[in-house]
């Protein structure tokens, strides 16, 4: 009899608990059974690991009675990271490498059926989990997920191209010069250094549309969110696209967080390292979708875009359900997954870029062609966008259709470079001054920092009066202020700065009081 214990992890949400992968041989009636609340595709591991293991080379117990325990029983296991684990813990079992120097490794990976490993989801997220816990292990991760795992510092990683490499690093000493050419053994990664570089379209491919630049650059600097209302073509996807280019640079943690969602959902690449990431769906997707879901639960578009940019084009034509899920996200910037059998919670502190027609036909409003709809169709369209929804976005901006003599004539753009130094500046003026952005600021903080001269209060109150705002709006309106102020480079909020913020929260008719 024969038992060895293999240690790896399994991803619930960002967190990656602990999952000691036990191997029993045993003699009796030749079988392979494996248990631990595996899913459909942990249990094909048990064909890919014997295919891998007799491909390579090694022997597979055949004649043994292999049991394979996922423990903890209760937690769920899913994907085929246990591959790897699996298959060391029956070479481990059986005596073909040294079981005893496995302790302090964690394994993770999918093999092929040759043997060769392939990369699995969610290895920058464990690697950052285990930072948190202030866990020191060695991970051994397959090509691909070993350089995004290395990226989280002081991670101890080590990668693997094939079976072969592992078994030859974990052969007993005695018959490791004997086997020098079992495998090219594993690699120890070192910390990379890349440093950020923008990529993606330039603001300055939008010509004209200088309002709406100005609003981009506010919402830039505070973290607000941003309805573009205009007819088609006027260019409002054009700014949502560029607007990413036009955000401060990342912080490590602030990178090393967005690429753990992107990595637990299997969408990271290194060149998405230190980029703001920018989440388009499709007007048709579900609230599932947007917000996360499902069993296990895993990210939807707004987690996806921590720390990025989340576009939502068309923005009426999204269920209401999906628009109505947004509503506490946009609040707190986490979201919550709660099941009957788990439940994870995942960051989502995005900025929020909406484009929207102003009616059905999409030309209410417009210089150059008449709308054909009736005031009832305009009111009924605009209606699918609720108050609540709406109070929780701070600009709201009209992108009207420029002629074609302004097309053609108009001067390039400010590049987005220029503007991201502006906001960069602006932004650190916040950041020094309270430790977040503004749009974050909350209660008390407010009335602390903004800052109002007695002037602005006194606009202000009768401004928020007279439109019958609410005490939501009034905040929201105050923190667009210091954000323009910030701009400014002004320690105190003034009429000028108030003035401006209140334009910004007008566009729809039947909302004309938010």
């Amino acid at each position: 009899m024969s038992l060895a214990l293999v240690q790896s992890r399994a991803l619930t949400g960002l967190q990656a608990a602990p999952v000691t992968v036990e191997v029993h041989l045993a003699n009796g009636l030749p079988s392979f059974t494996l248990v631990g609340l595996a899913d459909v595709e942990v249990k094909e591991a048990r064909e890919r690991v014997r295919s891998a293991l007799l491909n390579s080379g090694l022997e597979f117990p055949a004649n043994k009675k292999i049991t394979v325990n996922l423990a903890p029983a209760d937690l769920p296991k899913d994907s085929g990271r246990f591959d790897l684990p699996i298959a060391i813990g029956i070479l481990a079992a059986s005596g073909a490498i040294d079981g005893a120097r496995l302790a302090g490794h964690e394994f993770a990976g999918e093999l092929s059926l040759s043997g060769a490993l392939r990369p699995v989801r969610g290895a920058l997220a464990t690697s950052l989990a285990l930072r948190t816990q202030g866990l020191q292990v060695h991970s051994v991760l397959p090509p691909g997920s070993a350089e995004e795992a290395a990226l989280v510092p002081g991670a101890q990683i080590y990668r693997a191209e094939h079976l072969l490499d592992v078994v030859q690093h974990f052969l007993p000493a005695s018959e490791q010069a004997a086997h020098d050419d079992v495998g090219k053994g594993m690699q120890r990664m070192q910390p990379l250094d890349h440093a950020p570089c923008f990529a993606g379209p330039d603001l300055a491919d939008v010509k004209g549309q200088s309002g709406a630049k100005r609003a981009l650059e506010i919402a830039a600097v505070g973290a607000h969110g941003l309805l573009l209302i205009g007819p088609p073509g006027s260019g409002k996807s054009m700014l949502a696209q560029r607007f990413a280019g036009v955000l401060a640079p990342m912080s490590e943690e602030q990178a090393l967080e967005s690429a753990a969602i992107l990595s637990l959902a299997g969408r990271f690449t290194p060149t998405d390292w230190m980029q703001r990431h920018t989440s388009h769906p499709h007007h048709t997707c579900s609230a599932v979708a947007l917000v996360g879901g499902g069993s296990p639960p895993r990210p939807g578009e707004i987690s996806l875009a921590h720390e990025g940019v989340l576009f939502l084009d068309e923005f009426p034509e999204f269920s209401r359900s999906a628009l109505e899920a947004l509503r506490e996200p946009l609040e707190t910037g986490a979201i919550t997954i709660a099941r009957a059998a788990q439940r994870a919670e995942f960051p989502a502190r995005f900025q929020l870029i909406a484009a929207m027609n102003p009616c059905p036909c999409g030309y209410h409003g417009s210089r150059q062609r008449p709308c054909r709809c009736s005031p009832q169709q305009i009111t009924r369209y605009q209606a699918k966008l609720s108050g609540p929804l709406l109070d929780r976005i701070d600009l709201h901006v009209e992108v009207p259709a420029l002629s074609t003599d302004e097309l053609l004539q108009s001067p390039p753009g400010e590049s987005s470079a220029h503007i991201r130094e502006r906001v960069s500046s602006a932004r650190q003026i916040a950041m020094d001054r309270q430790g977040c952005a503004n749009q974050r600021l909350l209660g008390n903080a407010i009335e602390h920092h903004a800052r109002l001269d007695d002037a602005a209060i006194r606009f202000l109150q009768s401004a928020a009066t007279r439109l019958g705002w609410s005490a939501r709006a009034t905040h929201r309106a105050i923190k667009v202020a210091r954000s323009i102020a910030d701009l400014a480079a002004s320690e105190t909020i003034g009429v000028a700065h108030v003035a401006e913020a209140m334009q910004y929260r007008r566009g729809l008719l039947h909302h004309g009081k938010t």
